[in-house]
């Protein structure tokens, strides 16, 4: 399995080079992974999982009869596949629902009322408030989305393409160093903030600064890489295209309910106990109720009303199941024990959780990030505060309860780190393509800034922690 998985893991990760989609190479690994483990590894569920063993076979008597091979490949059907497709899905639901959200403002003109407001000659000033919105944007949207509208803002403005590199590679770094700090803002932190690892508040309260300096450490060196004045035309070129838009005040009107629906979700997990994908449910079903009522009413074209039901048809579909494949591959090593086997090698060999958090962090810059925390996931599970007196060396396990260290660091530089190189996030990969940016490129003028914003990022938190 472990083959299987590093196999794949190499295959995703040189995706540009195989041309082979990573949403069908994580699909293929999840399903070879779950056929070895049921097929030849079955006897280790019920090594690694006594309590729930025992517990299913109590609660279903009629197994007893069969023998402890049979009995362990039904309690994995039957019991744990079930169990871990509902971890999965309450993350895969959130996402579809968050997506859903950001593509019916985006379809709508939404952001395009940000973008006006932007009208500078200056090439400097330019970058600092395109960095600056990216990455607050990307802290209520999602890095992935954030940099796709502001790059496609930039070309509106830069006609010559090696600055446009400069502002694509400020805006990667920026999209994602926003994401780190809110719970909303990243795949990864979506993960770490469902699953209980981590809270609104605390998070934002942890790593507001240091995601700060790594945005701000890259963008003071970057903006001596830029002379000379902008074209200002983005307001033109805005209306120009949008002549047939729908109008000015429906627009605003969904962008502020689109921002509110997505502020809304940690606000109701706070108040209800309830899981995430339900509030970010809830909110696209208000949004999606207020738009079918002004459609009905507006007097616009059928064309231009971007309904959910039309919207929801261009969401990334290859992303969820990109998800689904990863998490579904690494719950498979959860359980079998594999990631139990890793973490304790972890513990034994280093008990500095800053230097495992970093670790991760720069790994992140190769391969993709949402397998990584997975796998971390896995590794270390929520410490229950009452028991820590109860458990070998609480010092060092105190940094896994809920809003524990390694979790706020994990999400950092998990987030930042994938900056380092453009390959490293979701964020460079797309931009990469958009802009045509060569991998050399960002490796000789942005990676070294990157990584100069990562650690001195990660040295704030550190001191403050």
């Amino acid at each position: 399995m472990v083959i299987v998985f590093i196999v794949g893991y190499v295959c995703i990760a040189m995706e540009h080079k195989i041309k082979i989609d990573k949403a069908a190479v994580a699909l293929l690994m999840a399903g070879v992974m779950w056929v070895i483990y049921i097929v030849l590894t079955p006897l280790s569920a019920s090594l690694e999982n006594p309590a729930s063993f025992t517990e299913f076979i109590t609660n279903n008597q009629h197994l007893k009869e069969l023998s402890i091979l049979e009995q362990s490949r039904r309690f994995i059907v039957e019991f744990q596949l079930i169990e871990y497709l509902g971890d999965v899905s309450s993350t895969l639901f959130f996402l579809i629902g968050a997506m859903t959200i950001v593509e019916l403002i985006d379809a709508n003109n939404g952001f395009d009322i940000i973008t006006r407001k932007i009208q500078t000659k200056d090439k400097r000033k330019l970058l600092w408030i395109i960095a600056g919105i990216a990455f607050v944007m990307s802290s209520v949207l999602d890095n992935l989305t954030t940099s796709i509208v502001m790059v496609m803002l930039v070309k509106k403005m830069i006609p010559n393409y090696k600055e446009r590199w400069v502002f694509a590679s400020m805006i990667i770094i920026a999209a994602n160093s926003g994401g780190a700090w809110s719970p909303i803002g990243d795949v990864t932190t979506i993960m770490l903030w469902i699953k209980g690892r981590i809270s609104s508040l605390p998070l934002i309260k942890s790593l507001l600064l240091p995601s700060l300096i790594s945005t701000l450490i890259p963008l003071i060196f970057v903006t001596r890489l830029l002379k000379g004045g902008a074209q200002n035309v983005l307001k033109k070129t805005v209306i120009a295209v949008k002549e047939d838009a729908i109008g000015k005040r429906e627009s605003i009107t969904i962008l502020i309910i689109g921002v509110l629906a997505l502020l809304f979700v940690p606000v109701f997990k706070f108040f209800t106990g309830l899981p995430p994908f339900l509030g970010v449910l809830t909110s696209l079903a208000i949004i999606w109720i207020y738009t079918e009522i002004l459609f009905s009413r507006a007097r616009f074209k059928d064309s231009l009303k971007n309904r959910v039901t039309t919207v929801i048809k261009k969401i990334d579909t290859t992303t969820i199941l990109f998800f689904l494949g990863i998490l579904l591959s690494v719950l498979s090593l959860q359980a079998t024990g594999v990631l139990n086997i890793v973490g304790n090698f972890l513990n034994e060999k280093t008990q500095n959780i800053y230097l495992i958090d970093m670790t991760i962090g720069a790994l992140s810059s190769v391969v993709d990030n949402v397998p990584l925390v997975a796998v971390a996931m896995g590794m270390y599970p929520v410490i229950d505060p009452a028991t820590l007196s109860t458990i070998a060396n609480p010092e060092f396990m105190q940094n896994f309860v809920m809003d524990g260290t390694f979790w706020q660091f994990l999400a950092y530089c998990s987030g930042v780190g994938g900056s380092m190189l453009i390959i490293g996030s979701a964020a460079g990969v797309v931009v990469m393509g958009l802009e045509k940016i060569r991998f050399n490129w960002y490796l000789k003028h942005i990676s070294l800034l990157a990584f100069a914003g990562y650690i001195a990022g990660s040295l704030v938190y550190i001191l403050f922690d």
